[in-house]
């Protein structure tokens, strides 16, 4: 794994646009092109067979929270649980998840999952390749997100009817530009989409019915918006009295997955397991570790300890939850820059991946996307 410069292409800024991706430069740069990250294919391979494994073990973990009804680790209120358990058990579809990966060439750990609200999904998938094709069209890049994608679509196409799917987010650029590629997808696969803001989609108490502004029942509603936000707005509530006449995608299901209370769980089933990080719900004997709220975004309210001493921490509004407490992984550093691969899973499989680097030990909303290529 290297970093190594790269050329700035001209006008990249309106080729970027051009492309439907207008968030490169918000609050600072965020796409960077001036450098790029290399792999071996052997590195590729270790990459892929690790996110494979962990996919599997999060799946093992969903069942086992379940079956030792750990819900308390969650802080899951009681009337919401059997809805998670039916979604789980009646296997409502997943269509992605984004693993955050530490690794520094040899060594590779889970540093924690993107299951329910994974974004830089556009990003990784086409505007990184039109990089590529365009200035190292001989190379590879580990990516096949958006055949993946149509193609899961066109397999769920089989068991949706009817194939009418409302797409739906916060109005932020961010968002809207992640939810309007995944309704991309959904449409070339033969589905019928609209986009509605989140905060638009009704409720009629007198049917207990999701609805549209036109007054059309919701049957399908993929949503990048947390279960933990539906829960805390009270909308969870609404959930279950509806009964699955609307059905959520990403399924209730993956907010187990999407709170670091998995860490630990992981952890406890798979005690050191190369994948992944000593993890617990309290400190007991780490001295360098990261604590973690149970719930949080953009690495808000994280403080990293090396030898019991905070030496970075970032404010926010989490961690009423409580904290996980996970041994600390030295990232690589390339000349002060700070790498963390996030490797994707499209329906069941590994897809690729998408590199953010950050000047900061801990990755937040002021990381840069830096693309990737195979080098042999």
């Amino acid at each position: 794994m290297k970093r190594l410069p790269s050329v700035i292409r001209k006008d990249w800024e309106h080729k970027l646009e051009s492309l439907g991706f207008g968030y490169h430069s918000l609050e600072g740069l965020y796409w960077d092109e001036s450098h790029h990250y290399e792999f071996s294919l052997e590195e590729i391979n270790t990459i892929e067979k690790a996110t494979s494994e962990l996919w599997q073990m999060c799946l093992e973990a969903v069942d086992y929270v379940i079956s030792k009804n750990l819900w308390y680790r969650f802080n899951i209120p009681e009337s919401f649980r059997n809805y998670i358990i039916t979604t789980w058990e009646e296997d409502h579809p997943s269509i992605y998840g984004r693993f955050d990966l530490g690794f520094d060439g040899k060594n590779l750990k889970l540093l924690e999952f993107n299951a329910d609200t994974p974004t830089s999904l556009y990003e990784a998938s086409v505007i990184q390749w039109y990089w590529l094709q365009e200035l190292f069209p001989d190379k590879d890049q580990f990516n096949s997100i958006h055949e993946k994608l149509i193609d899961y679509w066109k397999y769920l196409k089989n068991y949706m009817n009817p194939h009418y799917i409302y797409f739906a987010s916060l109005t932020n650029i961010e968002d809207v530009t992640n939810v309007e590629y995944m309704r991309d997808c959904a449409a070339q696969a033969g589905f019928e989409t609209e986009f509605i803001p989140i905060q638009d989609i009704g409720w009629a108490e007198d049917i207990e019915e999701f609805i549209a502004a036109d007054r059309s029942i919701m049957e399908y509603i993929f949503k990048l918006y947390p279960y933990e936000w539906i829960l805390e707005d009270g909308f969870g509530e609404k959930l279950v009295r509806n009964g699955f006449r609307s059905q959520w995608i990403e399924p209730a299901w993956k907010i187990l997955l999407s709170s670091k209370a998995i860490l630990p769980i992981l952890w406890e089933m798979y005690p050191n397991h190369p994948y992944l990080l000593e993890s617990y719900f309290e400190p007991r004997h780490l001295k360098d570790f990261a604590k973690k709220p149970i719930y949080s975004r953009e690495g808000a309210n994280v403080t990293l300890h090396k030898n019991n001493l905070p030496i970075e921490q970032n404010s926010g509004a989490y961690g009423k939850e409580g904290f996980i407490y996970q041994q600390l992984f030295n990232l690589p550093n390339f000349d002060g820059n700070y790498p963390v691969i996030g490797s994707w899973v499209i329906g069941q499989e590994p897809a690729g991946i998408g590199i953010r680097a950050s000047a900061h030990l801990i990755t937040n909303n002021q990381s840069r996307f830096i693309p990737h290529l195979i080098t042999d």
